[in-house]
């Protein structure tokens, strides 16, 4: 047998382990996240072994979309570190066979200083499931692994079962994008719902501005001197004019032999399209992108249209956009 139809019959037996599991979902698992979402602490999350990883993933699952959450080595827990539970929090205990002494040890602590819990275990009678609050059946018929040993199955059962806690969870808190956006500042998400084009733009000393009226010599040494492939035309009252574009001076100069004589409102582009500074970068980066010609610059404006700023394409590019 290849290793594709190999792994495709180890794959089905994980699959097959998630749907009995899916099936068997019922009332306990309602008041787990009941319980979870009425705590005002945190969950902590404990398993040693392989149910150690898979309670790891579950408490940075929970952190990242809304649940504070921390995981808690049981054998750390027991010298020391089970001083950062505290008694409004939970505790969440994984343990495919039910019978690890020291998350059977981090529950009893549990239990002695108030703290509710809910145990996932592989087996439905075990000492863990015997002792826990809130039981969560996370047991399979067989480990995908070809011995039957090694956990595999089981493992895939339990990482579901924490992401559906943590997916109910979300629901009921009604966290949205935005909220997950605030929570990843780093990432491509948070970028987008997050950086604004205040962020990104280029402003006072650096903004290329001319009055109307300018003539076209003392324009272009903005133009050039400022190098932000523009220059932004204002009235008296700081409002957008126009633009005039690095683009627009090579045009001209093909078209036009005598343009030094004539002022800038002659050959800018009038009633340019521009772009709020309280608005989303993302939303900038589309106004550039989604036309019929790209633009490469475009001028911001405050809510009184006045040009406060102008952003680039490569600006935009470069903030991860």
């Amino acid at each position: 047998m290849s290793s594709v139809a190999f792994a495709r019959q180890i794959l089905k037996k994980e699959i097959e382990a998630l749907e009995c599991m899916m099936k068997s979902l019922g009332p306990e698992f309602d008041r787990a996240v009941d319980t979870i979402f009425s705590v005002t602490g945190k969950v902590i999350a404990t398993g040693l072994g392989k149910s150690g990883i898979v309670a790891g993933k579950a408490a940075a699952t929970f952190s990242s979309t809304g649940t504070p959450a921390v995981f808690l080595h049981p054998v750390e827990a027991l010298h020391g570190d089970i001083g950062l539970a505290q008694k409004n929090d939970i505790g969440l205990l994984f343990s495919n066979s039910g019978e690890s002494r020291e998350v059977l040890d981090v529950l009893q602590a549990f239990k002695r200083m108030g703290i509710k819990n809910i145990a996932v275990v592989g087996r439905k009678r075990c000492s863990l499931a015997e002792h826990a609050d809130i039981v969560l059946d996370a047991s399979v018929k067989e480990e995908a692994c070809p011995l039957n040993l090694a956990p595999t199955s089981s493992v895939i059962v339990a990482l579901a079962i924490g992401d559906a806690l943590a997916a109910c969870l979300m629901q009921r808190r009604g966290f949205s994008e935005e909220d997950y956006s605030r929570l990843h500042p780093s990432g491509a998400l948070g970028k987008k719902l997050l950086l604004r084009v205040s962020d990104v733009m280029h402003a006072g000393k650096d903004l290329p501005l001319v009055k109307n009226g300018t003539p076209m010599s003392e324009a272009l040494l903005v133009l050039t001197s400022k190098a932000m492939g523009a220059v932004l035309v204002i009235d008296n009252g700081q409002k957008l004019c126009g633009i005039y574009t690095d683009g627009d001076l090579k045009r001209t100069i093909q078209q036009q032999s005598n343009f030094l004589s004539c002022s800038i409102d002659e050959i800018m582009t009038v009633n340019p399209v521009s772009v709020r500074e309280d608005r989303l970068a993302v939303e900038a980066l589309d106004l550039m992108e989604n036309r019929t010609s790209q633009i490469s610059v475009l001028p911001v404006i405050d809510g009184s249209n006045r040009a406060v700023g102008i952003v680039r394409l490569h600006d935009l590019v470069r903030a991860g956009l």
